[in-house]
């Protein structure tokens, strides 16, 4: 599943092999292992291929077929999980100060990314 998952994404975006593994900073050799299933990524090169094209890394395994995943859905699950740090649960007014940092830089990122 996750093969074939990966190059469909590489395909909606009209990617190369080599074009996905220059901006990874991967060797194309390494990209074409996981599409031909015959390596798996790390942990941490799933996590990046998640990253890059904006999908969970559950999408990416076949574990759901949910495709997107939106930076405000990310924030509500792990901000529900977060304690201050006097082991007290978070205030609201700490949970939009902190949602509004991580859009912030989430949108600082992209136009990184599309310069």
């Amino acid at each position: 599943m996750f093969a074939e998952r990966l190059k469909s994404l590489r395909k909606e975006q009209n990617l190369t092999q080599q074009k996905i593994a220059e901006k990874l900073n991967i060797s194309r050799g390494s990209y074409a292992q996981w599409e031909a299933q015959r390596t798996q990524p790390s942990s941490k090169s799933l996590e990046t291929l998640a990253d890059f094209f904006n999908v969970s890394t559950d999408y990416l395994l076949g574990n759901t077929d949910i495709k997107s995943r939106t930076l405000e859905t990310d924030l509500n699950k792990t901000l529900d999980t977060v304690r201050s740090f006097d082991g007290k649960p978070m205030t609201d007014s700490d949970r939009e100060v902190i949602r509004e940092i991580l859009k912030r830089r989430q949108r600082e990122r992209e136009q990184q990314e599309n310069k």
